[in-house]
């Protein structure tokens, strides 16, 4: 019987990298075909190395990789798509860093999700293309977490099980979800929501891309979903994030300037 190929080819988008060595780069990556994968790309840190422009994190790329004893080598590095606008700024950078981050803290090594995949490289086409980055990335929170099993209930209130009615409401991150006001009076750190804030999350969560881009929040509603989200996926997780952090930093430095 002829032994399996100790060297394939994959698409993938790069996740975090960090030097080894004196010379080597490791990389985290998330692949179309195997999910994410550790490897090492030996010698991308030297100065004529073909690889290293190739590598940089959320890169597009297609690589050759051979087995490794402990992790994946990579012999070969084409960039697909650098998504060069994103690089243009600091806000830019907070953003595709966001992106590739949350995937990352959220997935385990070799466990193939196309579609996850192919909404990590749709997000990254969004924002690259000057989409509206707080309706791209609540979208691709909310598409994450239902392809991933955390889909939130966001129609019954997930204690006593009654139809959320048009109203403000809470939402609990232990319990999964949102909450009537009865409910979420008694509940121990439940969180307020605003109805504009509960029908947009819906909308997102339900929604095709196209009729999502539809939305138009008013800018207190896209803060007040961006912060109960950190919040929920900061207790998922069970750790922060670094980009979150970074981004409002970068906002605050540009409010100052204005």
């Amino acid at each position: 019987m002829p032994r399996p190929s100790r060297s394939f080819r994959v698409e993938a988008v790069v996740l975090k990298h960090s030097d080894f060595g004196e010379a080597d780069r490791l990389l985290s990556i998330y692949t179309r075909q195997r999910g994410k994968l550790r490897t090492i790309a030996k010698g991308a840190r030297k100065p004529r190395s073909r690889k290293a422009g190739h590598l940089e994190p959320f890169t597009r790329v297609s690589l050759q990789l051979a087995q490794g004893r402990n992790l994946h080598i990579v012999s070969q590095a084409e960039a697909i798509d650098s998504y060069p606008a994103l690089r243009e700024s600091l806000i830019g950078l907070g953003h595709g860093s966001y992106v590739v981050e949350l995937l990352d803290k959220f997935t385990y090594d070799e466990e193939e999700n196309n579609p996850l995949y192919r909404l990590l490289v749709d997000t990254l086409t969004r924002l690259n293309r000057g989409d509206e980055p707080q309706l791209v990335l609540r979208y691709y929170e909310m598409q994450l977490l239902g392809l991933l099993g955390f889909r939130p209930e966001l129609h019954k209130c997930v204690s006593c099980g009654a139809e959320i009615q048009p109203e403000a409401q809470y939402f609990s991150s232990s319990q999964g979800g949102v909450l009537c006001p009865a409910c979420g009076l008694r509940a121990e750190g439940a969180t307020p929501i605003s109805l504009p804030a509960l029908k947009y999350l819906r909308h997102f969560q339900r929604s095709s891309y196209r009729d999502a881009t539809r939305a138009k929040p008013s800018p207190e509603v896209q803060r007040e979903m961006e912060t109960l989200m950190q919040h929920h996926l900061t207790y998922l997780l069970e750790r922060g994030l670094n980009s979150p952090a970074f981004l409002r930093r970068v906002r605050g430095e540009q409010e100052k300037s204005d």
